[in-house]
């Protein structure tokens, strides 16, 4: 068995008409519903790895990040492999379009129990409950926020 730890997973949120939403997407493979997630590539930071995917899923820029303080962890059966990605916490304007790329088929901007209801593995509900209750019901700590500098530096894609 292997552990891997170089992958990245994101909820993005929104204020839509005077009510917090979560970005869930439609997966293509195997039509179930989930956050924005991906692998680290070479030189890149996971939080830089979290914005490129967040972009080439959804063409989506945000206007804040932070480190969600959060590792989502599971265990692919079919590879044998743990995978721990580090979570993060887009904060997106309501009015941008979401562009789908090919990864997916759907997506929905949901409160957090529509969000649980969709989603099928128990790790996701942790995470999306973990988010809410940290960065909705309170005021995100100001000592996870990424500084809004490196959101406009996007010179790798």
């Amino acid at each position: 068995m292997k552990l891997l730890t170089n992958y990245v997973s994101g909820v993005v949120l929104t204020k839509y008409q005077h009510e917090n939403k979560m970005l869930l997407l439609k997966r293509t493979s195997g039509e179930y519903w989930c956050q924005v997630a991906g692998k680290i590539e070479k030189k890149e930071l996971a939080w830089q790895a979290f914005l490129r995917e967040l972009y080439e899923e959804t063409q989506l820029s945000p206007y804040e990040l932070y480190n969600a303080d959060y590792l989502q962890t599971f265990y692919d059966l079919h590879t044998d492999k743990i995978i721990v990605a580090a979570g993060f916490v887009a904060l997106c304007n309501s009015n941008h379009n979401v562009v789908l790329n090919h990864e997916h088929i759907d997506y929905r901007w949901c409160t957090l129990e529509e969000a649980l209801k969709l989603v099928p593995f128990p790790n996701q509900r942790k995470f999306y409950q973990h988010v809410w209750q940290y960065f909705v019901s309170q005021s995100p700590c100001s000592h996870l926020k990424l500084e809004c500098s490196a959101l406009h530096h996007r010179d790798d894609y």
